[in-house]
Formats: C-alpha cells, structure tokens, sequence
C-alpha cells in the first residue's frame, strides 16, 4: 500500500483538498485497496476545525466526495509511517522537514514537482481565490497519479 501525506500550514484548504481530489482520482480508477491517503498540518491553529468553505465548495462544485475531515498537526512519526509527505509551498516544506528532523529519506516534497514545476500553490486563505487553487491542485495530484501509477 502507497502512503501519501499532503501538508498545508492549517490542513483545513489546501492539503484536504488535494488529499480529496487524488482519493477521487484513485477510486475512480478502482485502487483504494492500494492508496492510503491523508491531510495534516504545519501549525496547531487550526487543528480540529473542520474543511474551510471555499474548499467544501469546490468539492461541490465538482462533485469531489468527502467526509469525516478534520485539521490535525503532522507529527514526526508520520515521517515513519508515509511513503510521500507532499507541501503546497516552501514554508510548508520547511516546517516539515524540521517537524521530521531532516529528510534523510527524501520522501518530502512540493506537490508542482511531480507536474515539472517549482511555483507554489498559494493558500485560497489569503487569496480567496479556490478556483485558482483547485486548478495547481488538480495539475499536481494528476501528474503525482501518473509518477505513482509508473512506480508500481
């Protein structure tokens, strides 16, 4: 089983809503017996909280299925227990790696990577602006699929 870990700094915009749009992608595929995917964050403000609603309406409006989320913080067992630890942003990647105590196994990294791009996926926090979001979003967890689907 794949273990994939998407990181945002309050796990209640970005990383849910990349955590729930790859689930969508591998379910639809039939491979949720071969994924196991999560959120979490970098920092504790949020921690509990529920999907911000500008997430829960892109999930709406594409009908992306999610239940059952709440924020939480990453931990440093997490390192141990995921295959991948994706961030949204350097900041993200920062904290993650000093949450982790380094990256010796080089399993952290941003989502664009894995679509051949460096750029950040801004946080809809700041922005408002989801939909933006959603589109870096979606281009990350298609390329992350096809890279995931060519390791197996």
């Amino acid at each position: 089983m794949i273990k994939i870990l998407f990181i945002c700094h309050g796990n209640i915009c970005r990383s849910p809503m990349a955590q729930f749009v790859l689930q969508q992608m591998v379910d639809t595929n039939g491979l949720t017996g071969r994924f196991h995917i999560d959120s979490a964050a970098t920092s504790t403000e949020e921690i509990g909280n529920g999907i911000h609603h500008g997430t829960m309406s892109i999930f709406k409006q594409y009908n992306i299925p999610c239940t059952g989320h709440r924020a939480r913080q990453m931990t440093k067992r997490d390192y141990g227990l995921y295959d991948y630890l994706i961030g949204m942003d350097d900041a993200n990647i920062r904290n993650m790696v000093r949450i982790a105590g380094g990256d010796p196994e080089g399993k952290i990294h941003k989502l664009l990577e894995y679509a051949g791009s460096s750029r950040a996926i801004a946080d809809p926090w700041y922005t408002g602006a989801f939909d933006v979001t959603y589109g870096d979003v979606l281009e990350g967890c298609e390329a992350l699929f096809k890279y995931l689907l060519s390791k197996e």
